[in-house]
């Protein structure tokens, strides 16, 4: 996490994802709006929005609830957000979808260019997908819709029943969602739609926008009906009978500041100029624990505990440490072990290391190894600039 107090702010993300989340869920059969129904223990929605959390690059996130739902909503995406939180905005949705989607166009921050409109009800989509989307979109410039071949063979019928003709399924596909759209061309298209439409796709459609499909996913299926749950159930429940082992990289780079003490490591290092950051610059610690956010999925650092939130300014990598810890856990992920390295000309760590693996494991529950290395007098940490530190990390869930 590069936080120093001169780093100008992020820039404002370039894509954002409304999640619709108003519908009734009649089909389904629950006492509750489908959103709020849960699959193994775990809302819906909640599921929606920790897929979409889980893309590589941030987004705004834009909930659209039901009108009674929308503090519900709210403590929802909060409690999974974290400190991303403030990039999500919930609006109250309309009496259909399309009305709903419109909420949520409306509150689209300036800077963003491209826009995926999600079914909650897809809840088990992988964030793989939004990014293919996303991808798609960019390089395309088109409307994308995620798809899958049509498996069945379709027969066309009158209104008594009596079969017509069998269509052709080899040019049919079940569209999905997210849907990505240039976002001028999806407000554009919103503002001139005169009729009713079933999916977005169409509607930008019918205003002469070009629509391309890409493969979907058959995790992405909509939860409609009471068989569609228990299947939700069933892929939730079935755990695999080892571990899936993950891996993940982290980066921090921070410049020297005289003026601060150093802290590297968890541990302080007297008589050694600091390193300058919101925090207290512990390159090390926050190394670790972007590698340990990566691996398990869960964004990155600077998203996690940003430089708005006031409970970390000043604060040591052992908060940020034992909280990205914290976050794996919750999620049913299992630290295997971590490895970080010092790039720069000082401080020389020899004399500590064994201290500072010794610390950093028990924080961390696994082992660490802790190495370092010089640039041979090339760049800013050759010059003394600052310092570099590059960490992995192997996680397992299940």
């Amino acid at each position: 996490m590069t936080d120093g107090s001169t780093t100008p702010p992020a820039p404002a993300p370039s894509v954002a994802i409304i999640i619709v989340a108003a519908g009734s869920g009649t089909r389904l059969g629950a006492t509750e709006p489908k959103a709020f129904v849960e699959v193994a223990g775990r809302t819906i929605l909640e599921r929606s929005l920790r897929s979409a959390l889980s893309i590589a690059e941030p987004a705004q996130l834009v909930l659209v609830a039901p009108s009674d739902r929308v503090e519900q909503a709210g403590r929802i995406a909060e409690a999974v957000a974290g400190a991303a939180f403030s990039s999500v905005a919930i609006v109250t949705g309309g009496d259909t979808r399309q009305q709903s989607v419109a909420a949520g166009l409306a509150v689209l921050q300036p800077g963003v260019e491209v826009v995926l409109v999600h079914d909650s009800a897809r809840s088990l989509t992988p964030p793989a997908l939004f990014e293919a989307v996303i991808a798609a979109v960019r390089s395309g410039g088109t409307g994308v819709i995620p798809g899958l071949p049509v498996a069945d063979t379709i027969k066309q019928v009158d209104w008594m029943g009596s079969v017509e003709r069998t269509v052709d399924r080899s040019q049919l596909v079940a569209v999905q969602t997210p849907q990505g759209f240039p976002k001028d061309a999806l407000v554009a298209a919103y503002d001139s739609a005169s009729d009713d439409f079933t999916d977005d796709a169409a509607l930008v459609a019918a205003q002469g926008l070009a629509v391309t499909v890409i493969d979907g996913d058959p995790l992405a299926f909509k939860i409609t009906t009471p068989w569609d749950l228990a299947r939700a159930e069933s892929l939730v429940a079935a755990s695999p009978a080892a571990p899936s082992w993950r891996t993940g990289v982290g980066i921090d780079v921070h410049a020297f500041d005289a003026d601060a003490p150093l802290w590297l490591g968890g541990l302080h290092w007297p008589g050694e100029a600091g390193l300058a950051g919101h925090s207290d610059g512990d390159a090390l610690a926050h190394a670790i624990c972007d590698a340990l956010l990566s691996a398990s999925g869960l964004g990155d650092i600077g998203g996690r505990f940003g430089t708005a939130d006031p409970r970390f300014e000043n604060a040591h990598g052992d908060v940020f440490l034992r909280a990205t810890v914290e976050l794996l856990r919750a999620e049913g992920y299992a630290v295997g072990n971590v490895a970080v390295q010092l790039v720069g000309n000082r401080p020389k760590i020899a004399t500590r290391r064994a201290e500072m693996e010794a610390h950093l494991s028990e924080l961390i529950g696994a082992p660490v190894s802790v190495s370092a290395t010089t640039t041979d007098g090339l760049g800013f940490t050759g010059r003394g600039e600052g310092i570099t530190a590059i960490a992995t990390a192997l996680v397992s869930g299940y």
